[in-house]
């Protein structure tokens, strides 16, 4: 299941470093982290609980970025 959201990032290597990060949380297959247009999306993983995986994704991009914001 794909999904995108809305995220709050500051500069492009921030994205770039999220979009790491949220590649490397459990129940994510792919994700990929737009500055320009502010945006992630994220394919998850058969059987997986988006809710908790965005919560360990959000956790994750916080730790770059401590204002982080992502409305899901």
């Amino acid at each position: 299941m794909k999904k995108t959201f809305k995220i709050e990032v500051d500069c492009a290597n921030c994205a770039n470093l999220m979009e790491t990060a949220a590649n490397k949380i459990d129940g994510v297959s792919s994700a990929t982290v737009s500055f320009m247009t502010q945006k992630m999306t994220v394919d998850f993983e058969d059987g997986s609980n988006p809710d908790k995986v965005m919560k360990a994704v959000l956790k994750a991009c916080r730790k770059i970025e401590p204002d982080c914001e992502i409305e899901f």
